[in-house]
């Protein structure tokens, strides 16, 4: 008879995470979800609750904590996940008082904002916000770009996996491709080094690294923007070099945003917004911005639309006409 005890219900949702090959994120965002909701109910099992107790926890996140609708969205999407797939018990009706949704209008920059934060920017970092500015990508996205995504004969990138797991395609500007191939000249050589040295291998997904094990290694595979140094896979324990963290592209903007004089709320994320943005105030058709920004909706695109407005609505004050 085995004395072999049963995995620990957080080991359960991880395993449950990666035999559906959920990424990395997802598997710790419903991990610590599942462990926060534990410890709200002084550390009872989650089998011994049910729909009162996930109610009391998801309404306390918007009333006590009041955290953001998304994040009571994630704490909802992973408790569902424990109960009906982990503990095959799926939940009932919840009655849950929901965080309040804000609505508001993205940071957008002027171009010659953009200009200023770009003459901040150097190296890496700067043909990061180039990418992102001129071809609408999401941080992740950029830095999560392989060696094959760029399609310099079509002048053109391909997102991968982006939000939604979905893929699109966009531009490569025409002032991104002499830069790229000096780059991506410097990350050939650091694969080639990393090879010598018996690593050079990078994340494929499993059933595709298992199809063809000389992936990891093969250069179309690289990431665009590797990391500087190498770092272990917490899944795997191999140790591979990642894509840049978006955290180190986080702090170099924000100083460059300080030292170009912008005194606006400018993220990575603002590139995006002045991409789509810029692009409809030249006339661009508003579907074309769609898919260019892999928008499920038009009406999300359809915000950038409200930027454009001046003063209120474009109406002009009745101040300026005395």
């Amino acid at each position: 008879m085995s004395d072999a005890q049963p995995p620990k219900l957080l080991d359960r949702v991880r395993h449950a995470c990666r035999v559906r090959h959920y990424s990395i994120r997802t598997e710790d965002a419903y991990h610590d979800w599942a462990e926060r909701f534990i410890r709200f109910h002084g550390i009872k099992h989650p089998d011994r609750m049910g729909e009162p107790e996930v109610n009391a926890f998801l309404t306390d996140l918007a009333v006590t904590r009041n955290v953001a609708a998304s994040t009571q969205n994630q704490a909802l999407c992973a408790l569902l996940f424990l109960y009906a797939v982990v503990l095959e018990r799926p939940l009932n009706e919840l009655m849950v008082v929901r965080a309040h949704r804000r609505v508001r209008l993205p940071v957008v920059m002027s171009r010659d904002e953009v200009r200023a934060v770009l003459a901040e920017l150097e190296g890496v970092h700067r043909l990061v916000a180039l990418i992102q500015y001129g071809s609408g990508l999401r941080l992740l996205e950029c830095l999560r770009l392989r060696v094959k995504d760029v399609e310099w004969d079509l002048n053109q990138l391909v997102v991968r996996g982006g939000k939604g797991d979905k893929d699109r395609r966009t531009m490569l500007p025409q002032v991104c491709r002499g830069l790229l191939e000096w780059h991506l000249a410097d990350v050939r050589k650091l694969h080639q080094e990393d090879l010598a040295n018996g690593l050079g291998a990078v994340y494929v997904p499993k059933a595709f690294a298992a199809k063809n094990p000389a992936a990891p290694t093969a250069w179309a595979w690289q990431y665009v923007f590797p990391a500087h140094r190498l770092s272990v896979d917490p899944r795997s324990g191999a140790a591979r070099r990642h894509h840049l963290h978006e955290s180190g592209m986080n702090r170099v903007l924000a100083d460059a945003v300080r030292d170009a004089g912008v005194d606006k709320r400018v993220t990575s994320h603002s590139f995006r917004h002045s991409f789509a943005t810029h692009l409809i105030e030249s006339g661009t058709d508003i579907r074309t911005v769609q898919e260019l920004l892999g928008h499920e909706s038009v009406e999300t695109t359809m915000i950038y639309t409200h930027v454009l407005n001046k003063g209120g609505r474009g109406v002009t004050s009745p101040l300026d006409g005395l």
